[in-house]
């Protein structure tokens, strides 16, 4: 890969794509970039090892991993990296391994949160060097940055957290998501970014990077952009702010939703807009 490019391979995602991949809701990108090698999320955990040894991916060469927030399906394979790549630094925010819940009605609570064994492996990393608490935007090297925690200003995604999200079993107390952040590199024609779920709302997380970037341009945007259970209104607002921020190259996965798909495809074409999927690879 030739010095100052972009690499990004989605590890775990819900769309299938090459034989041999294992599928799972969840998601975990693979960035290098500027000479390092990032992990963006780890899925659940049942599927990262065996599709990054298909790939051609060493997990064992990790210089960082990125928790974009404490949910099971980003989180499940911290266990197995901590032990595969010892020598990593990890970024997450302190209310990542807070317990979550997930209540709808005529179901029972569903624990979402960080899975035990991940919050164990947590107690492996030396806390002075190698473990990164993300109160703030934090800089890795001169081109990647991480968000911190996201503002959340655009009316319209005032309730992105969701209806269903909480602290404890009983539904007492609302779960505001407030660790959710996201990763962007900068590129020569502009910022490349990555996202978990887009907790925060979307259209909050890119507006924020832009005021924190050095360059404003949205080159690509990839990973989860939590719309699956927008309403026609919501969705309407997100693609009409998505099309004034202008992305030159959109690629929604996990969380999106086939009906949001559908409708940012229509807004800014098939040529923009390319449907991430298990093992897809995008350059920079």
């Amino acid at each position: 890969m030739s010095a100052g490019s972009i690499k990004i391979t989605i590890l775990v995602d819900n769309t299938p794509g090459r034989a041999g991949l294992i599928a799972e809701h969840g998601l975990s990108v693979w960035i290098e970039a500027e000479g390092r090698r990032i992990l963006f999320d780890t899925g659940q955990g049942k599927a990262l090892q065996e599709n990054a040894h298909q790939l051609g991916i060493r997990l064992d060469e990790t210089d960082m991993v990125v928790l974009s927030h404490g949910h099971y399906d980003h989180t499940g394979g911290l266990a197995d990296m901590v032990r595969i790549a010892p020598r990593m630094r990890l970024v997450l925010h302190p209310d990542a391994v807070l317990s979550r819940y997930s209540l709808q009605p005529g179901r029972p609570p569903r624990s979402i949160g960080m899975p035990t064994e991940s919050r164990s492996a947590l107690e492996q990393i030396d806390r002075e060097q190698r473990l990164i608490w993300a109160t703030q935007p934090l800089s890795y090297t001169s081109r990647i940055g991480l968000s911190g925690p996201i503002p959340r200003q655009i009316p319209f995604e005032e309730d992105e957290a969701g209806g269903h999200f909480f602290l404890d079993p009983e539904g007492k107390r609302r779960d505001c998501l407030a660790d959710d952040q996201a990763l962007w590199i900068e590129a020569q024609e502009g910022i490349v970014i990555c996202v978990g779920c887009c907790h925060a709302g979307l259209i909050n997380t890119l507006s924020y990077i832009r005021r924190l970037s050095a360059n404003s341009r949205i080159l690509a945007l990839i990973g989860g952009f939590h719309l699956l259970e927008a309403d026609s209104s919501r969705l309407e607002r997100t693609v009409e702010a998505l099309s004034f921020l202008s992305p030159k190259v959109l690629i929604p996965c996990h969380c999106t939703g086939e009906q949001a798909i559908q409708r940012v495809r229509g807004t800014f074409g098939e040529g923009q807009v390319l449907v991430g999927y298990l093992g897809l690879t995008a350059q920079f």
